[in-house]
């Protein structure tokens, strides 16, 4: 009995360990329009932050990385789908997503933040907000909390940052609540962005901004998820971490305090 017992226990460690692949080509998934996290270059290949990040934890973990551009909007569907195997495109951990996808520890957080021409009154109340035009990229954190806090608003949903930026620059909006560095990076350090400005309180309530952003991943991966949560420990631990982040930012993007 004894014998059978330990033939189990060995054939029961040997499924296990098996079934913890060590992946070695991942496809990741991006979208190529959120500078500075990510943005398509004119030979159409990808840069920022998002993709500095991922190639950095490819090589802590010793793999092959290709990467697949994707709309934000169609951009977990198609993680499910398997059209990739992860995506590091600035998702938000929220209880929403933790339904759909497993995500790893987080890799940034950074707040949301209202953006509107230079001197726009602002006021944190639904009477002030009703018939508002407000910006958002589409299903995303900041679409979410406008649409729970402010819904007489006209909220315009965008299939990308720059799309509201255009818009808002055009007069066509009166407010974008969007990721405070995006909107840096994508409007404000840009020519005409002096006519803009940060407006308002910065916005972390997990309730709508989660508890960071991570990578997603399918469900029944969570090797992979084990694996890139090793990667982002180390590439903390030595120091790579902080020059990618220096090469964007003049700010921690990790969010320790938060």
């Amino acid at each position: 009995m004894k014998k059978i017992s330990l033939l189990i226990a060995l054939l029961a460690f040997s499924f296990n360990a098996a079934q913890a692949k060590e992946w070695k080509d991942i496809r990741i998934g991006v979208e190529g329009a959120y500078p500075p996290f990510s943005k398509t270059e004119a030979d159409g290949s990808v840069t920022g932050f998002d993709i500095d990040l991922a190639n950095a934890l490819c090589a802590e973990m010793k793999a092959r990385c290709t990467y697949i551009k994707q709309d934000w909007d169609g951009i977990i569907p198609a993680l499910l789908a398997r059209k990739f195997d992860a995506v590091i495109a600035t998702i938000d951990i929220t209880e929403e997503r933790l339904k759909m996808v497993a995500f790893t520890d987080k890799y940034q957080h950074i707040p949301a933040r209202f953006v509107a021409l230079k001197g726009s009154e602002y006021q944190a109340s639904t009477a002030f907000m009703a018939g508002k035009k407000i910006g958002v990229q589409r299903a995303t954190s900041m679409d979410l909390y406008i649409s729970d806090n402010y819904p007489d608003a006209q909220i315009k949903r965008y299939g990308s940052a720059d799309e509201a930026y255009l818009d808002l620059k055009a007069g066509r909006l009166d407010f974008i609540l969007a990721d405070s560095a995006a909107i840096a990076g994508g409007l404000l350090d840009k020519d005409g962005g002096d006519k803009f400005a940060f407006i308002g309180p910065k916005f972390t309530d997990p309730k709508w901004f989660g508890a960071g952003a991570g990578i997603a991943t399918r469900k029944q991966n969570q090797d992979l998820v084990e694996q890139f949560n090793r990667a982002i420990t180390a590439i903390r631990a030595d120091g790579t971490y902080n020059k990618i982040q220096d090469k964007y930012f003049s700010f921690d993007v990790y969010g320790s305090e938060l």
